[in-house]
């Protein structure tokens, strides 16, 4: 394999990791940081923690989205893969998974910080905040899910699933 291949591939196997690690440590951090300050009445707790997993997503898991589908693509084309294999096709469908349930959880957690800004205190936020809460929950899971099966695509590439 030619360098630039090495190359593309360590940076994509990077940004994959960068994604699943960001994505499972903001899950982490937004879930449990916000059951936390609800329980405790804490309202500036909240707004801190929804406020660092917006700029987490931004700064972090957003780049690192961009780059998969682009390095993701430029190696189909070094490799000569068809992206109408059904290993591309599989990995393809599976991303855009990911992607149909983090687009919205993005969403959401913006709307819960602006939520949290607005509140006097924790039993002022309305009741739309928990309710979006637990569908933030609920979009993490096949979004989670997604990305295993993606990283067991990416290390077991099934001969007969890389071909058409």
């Amino acid at each position: 394999m030619t360098g630039g291949f090495l190359l593309w591939k360590t940076a994509h196997i990077l940004s994959a990791t960068v994604l699943f690690g960001t994505g499972l440590g903001i899950a982490f951090f937004c879930w449990f940081g916000c059951r936390s300050a609800l329980r405790r009445g804490e309202i500036a707790v909240l707004r801190s923690v929804l406020r660092l997993t917006v700029i987490a997503d931004a700064w972090l898991t957003a780049p690192a989205v961009v780059f998969q589908a682009v390095s993701g693509w430029v190696l189909m084309r070094v490799l000569g893969w068809p992206l109408t294999s059904p290993w591309a096709l599989a990995a393809i469908a599976l991303f855009m998974l990911v992607g149909a349930c983090w687009l919205p959880v993005v969403a959401i957690q913006v709307r819960l910080w602006r939520e949290a800004r607005a509140a006097a205190s924790i039993d002022a936020l309305p009741d739309s905040f928990h309710r979006r809460f637990k569908i933030w929950f609920a979009l993490g899971v096949p979004a989670f899910a997604g990305i295993v099966v993606l990283f067991y695509l990416m290390a077991a590439k099934p001969l007969s699933m890389t071909a058409t």
